[in-house]
């Protein structure tokens, strides 16, 4: 067996020559000097060389111990050198392989399922808050704890419900990797039930007396301009909160006060016209300087090529004073139960707040035929909505409010 001295004191003859250890394992010198590890092995009747590494890189007891790797492999059939390359490979597409790599992936498979305002959530949740974190890991390399880091922190800044949004994405790129065999596991599986949200009651709507302390309240909210005039226009539209943020200037008529809302945005795809108060173009008018010269009306904070996220309206009702106790949806019922126990046609309230006609023939007439009433029903909300900011008391006259 060769000792270390052997190995530095070997000299370079005019030919390569061999200095063997143990079995199989031998040092190959060069005549410019360079020596290699040697493993010599048969598998079936044929003898097969590998090159184990490099000397002084790789010293005798570490050349041993590949040797010794190698051994085990050949008396399973496997040829050491391809071993090598499998894992070479292996590490190769393990490190291409990243979270970020494999979910943009993920995204665009699924993109054409998805409506254009789903598919932006899954893009801005997982940009904002897992890619920060775990994008640039290679995917077999990501733990629970990883995903619970993100979950939690999520979490702690008052959002349950994104947590749980996000946790359902970070799972569903995990399980679209099992199946292309980059991962076997799925790690948010254990953290199922790790994030509970708050179980609250909120009010199904306000009642007629509740409006102006609510109103009141709303106007004392200290928040970003762009973001209470958002939901001073949710208020006045009674439109849905994605419809609301997502709103683009190319969608308004500010002149003949008329908002568009196209067909991708709205719950039942279908494009939707609403009409506007003086109070509404007022509100925008004075927002125009401010984000007109973009796409969005609403632009993110930190994005402005990004809408508003979903939970800034939320956050402004919550700092109000009704976390856990009203939701924007709210608005749309308190509309709608207002009106109702007002005697307005309810037929003409459901179109307002673009609910389903299942006769698309009817619908279609209706939409247009009735844009006059919805424009001076929009209008009595506004002008109603002022009076009970001023503290006038209103008492509904069946089928005549204001």
């Amino acid at each position: 067996m060769l000792t270390d001295t052997q190995i530095k004191n070997a000299k370079p003859k005019e030919k390569p020559f061999k200095l063997s250890d143990s079995n199989g394992l031998y040092l190959e010198v060069r005549p410019n000097g360079s020596k290699f590890w040697r493993y010599r092995y048969r598998i079936g009747a044929k003898e097969n060389l590998f090159a184990v590494g490099d000397y002084p890189a790789m010293s005798l007891s570490e050349a041993r111990v590949e040797r010794e790797a190698a051994r085990k492999l050949v008396k399973a059939g496997i040829h050491p050198a391809h071993q090598r390359r499998t894992e070479t490979l292996r590490r190769t597409i393990e490190g291409e392989s990243t979270f970020k790599a494999i979910a943009d992936t993920w995204i665009k498979e699924n993109e054409k399922h998805w409506s254009a305002n789903y598919l932006r959530q899954v893009r801005n949740r997982l940009t904002g808050d897992a890619y920060p974190h775990i994008g640039a890991l290679p995917i077999k390399s990501i733990t629970p704890a990883h995903v619970k880091d993100i979950l939690k922190r999520i979490e702690r800044r008052g959002a349950p419900a994104s947590a749980k949004l996000v946790q359902t994405w970070i799972g569903g790129v995990f399980r679209y990797a099992a199946g292309e065999l980059l991962v076997e596991t799925d790690p948010t599986w254990p953290l199922r039930n790790i994030i509970k949200a708050p179980k609250t009651k909120h009010i199904a709507h306000l009642t007629a007396k509740q409006i102006p302390a609510f109103l009141k309240d709303m106007e004392g909210v200290q928040a970003e301009h762009a973001t209470k005039i958002a939901a001073d226009l949710l208020w006045l539209t009674v439109l849905r909160t994605v419809e609301i943020r997502g709103a683009e200037w190319k969608e308004f008529d500010l002149d003949g006060a008329l908002w568009t809302v196209p067909a991708d945005r709205m719950k039942m795809r279908e494009e939707h016209l609403v009409p506007l108060s003086r109070q509404a173009v007022e509100l925008l008018q004075k927002l125009k300087p401010l984000t007109g010269s973009g796409r969005h009306v609403f632009p993110g904070r930190k994005d402005r090529e990004q809408p508003l996220t979903h939970e800034a309206i939320r956050d402004v009702i919550n700092r109000a004073g009704y976390a856990g106790k009203f939701s924007p949806h709210g608005i749309r019922s308190t509309f709608s139960t207002y009106f109702n126990e007002a005697g307005v046609d309810h037929e003409l309230i459901e179109m307002t707040l673009a609910h389903k006609e299942r006769n698309k023939v009817r619908s279609a007439y209706n939409h247009a035929s009735k844009l006059d009433q919805r424009r001076q029903l929009m209008q009595q909300w506004a002008d109603l909505t002022d009076a009970w900011r001023a503290g006038a008391k209103i008492v509904p006259i069946l089928g005549k409010v204001a």
